[in-house]
């Protein structure tokens, strides 16, 4: 979804919090919280059923 909207892993910052937390995240290190599934799915448009998926 990220490169559909032409973003990068620091316009997440915004959502997830620090930048270390957002390479955390995209590298399955950490999971999503309640927070952040509620703010990617309002900003990027993804059904909350897909960000709470096991990964």
């Amino acid at each position: 979804r990220m490169e559909q909207m032409g973003m990068k892993q620091k316009d997440l910052v915004e959502m997830v919090g620090f930048k270390s937390r957002v390479s955390e995240i995209m590298n399955n290190k950490r999971k999503l919280t309640l927070d952040m599934i509620r703010k990617l799915s309002a900003n990027l448009h993804i059904p909350t059923e897909v960000l709470i998926q096991e990964y």
